[in-house]
């Protein structure tokens, strides 16, 4: 697997989209991320369809097609540095097809953050563009305004990548070992749910894997492990970086399933890596290629997230 292509980095005073591809957003939390944002020295503007509601189903930010054309209209601006998605929840498969990629890619690299349900444009902009993308805690998220060490991650990531180009944790080995890759992954059910999409990538070859999930039952984590390894999906894998199960059952019933689906891989796992839907997450740059020490809970990239 080869390393994608770098966005740059962003620099003071930059402009920046933040959009809504997935699900609705509440409008006290969003000016609270844009205050942050406003405080780095970056220029925001917020999507035309960022606080709609669709009218039907409140679990979608508006309808599939305003959701895709603010996305859209964001990153083909020219004057655009970065589009930063504003929540996850549910809603970016219903309007990923919706996107012209052939726009998409003449306007050139770009910054994307996001994560949860943004998993599926991570793994479409890995397939259909080659670029580089940041998974990374949210404009509005409740963890990312709540949490220091979650915002100065992000900030280090987004204007000074060298300072953070190793990331430690407190996480521990599963299984033992160092192994080199390139960083890809993102949320367990929204990789399981891509399979057999033209999005998908075939499997986590020559891959360092990501996974992390929220409020699933154990018995449909084991599902979508299973699925994966079923499909194939694992071979080849380098190492795995496991992070947040926030809202699972008590994370030893979680860890055991973890070790019974994945120990037979025999690769270097680290578990409870610090990304994801938990306190303070970490910010992974996904197609950079890096070193991950299992034991010592950590990650050396090889080269900044960010040109």
């Amino acid at each position: 697997m080869k390393p994608l292509v770098r966005p740059r980095r962003l620099a003071p005073g930059a402009h920046v989209a933040v959009v809504a591809p997935s699900g609705p957003v509440p409008e006290e939390r969003l000016e609270a991320g844009l205050d942050i944002l406003r405080g780095w020295d970056l220029d925001p503007v917020v999507g035309s369809h960022v606080l709609d509601r669709h009218p039907e189903f409140a679990y979608l930010a508006g309808t599939d097609a305003d959701r895709a054309a603010d996305f859209q209209f964001a990153w083909c601006d020219p004057s655009v540095e970065a589009v930063l998605c504003a929540r996850g929840g549910y809603g970016v498969q219903r309007m990923v097809d919706l996107l012209d990629w052939d726009a998409l890619r003449a306007a050139g690299p770009k910054v994307l953050l996001g994560f949860s349900d943004i998993t599926a444009l991570h793994e479409a902009f890995a397939t259909r563009m080659g670029l580089v993308t940041l998974h990374g805690p949210m404009v509005a998220g409740v963890d990312f305004l709540k949490n220091a060490r979650a915002q100065e991650h992000l900030r280090a990531t987004l204007f000074e990548p060298e300072s953070v180009q190793t990331i430690t944790s407190t996480g521990r080995a599963l299984t033992p070992g160092r192994a080199r890759g390139v960083l890809l992954g993102g949320c367990l059910s929204l990789l399981a749910a891509d399979l057999g999409t033209p999005w998908a990538r075939p499997s986590a070859q020559g891959g360092l894997l990501c996974l992390e999930d929220i409020a699933e039952d154990t018995y449909r984590l084991d599902r979508y492990l299973t699925q994966l390894l079923r499909a194939g999906w694992f071979e080849g894998a380098a190492g795995i970086l496991l992070g947040s199960w926030a809202e699972c059952a008590p994370y030893a019933e979680v860890r055991a399933l973890l070790m019974d689906r994945l120990g037979g891989l025999r690769i270097p796992i680290t578990e409870e890596f610090g990304f994801g839907h938990g306190e303070g997450a970490l910010t992974i740059p996904f197609g950079v290629r890096a070193e991950l020490d299992a034991e010592r809970a950590s990650l050396t990239l090889e080269e900044p997230a960010l040109l």
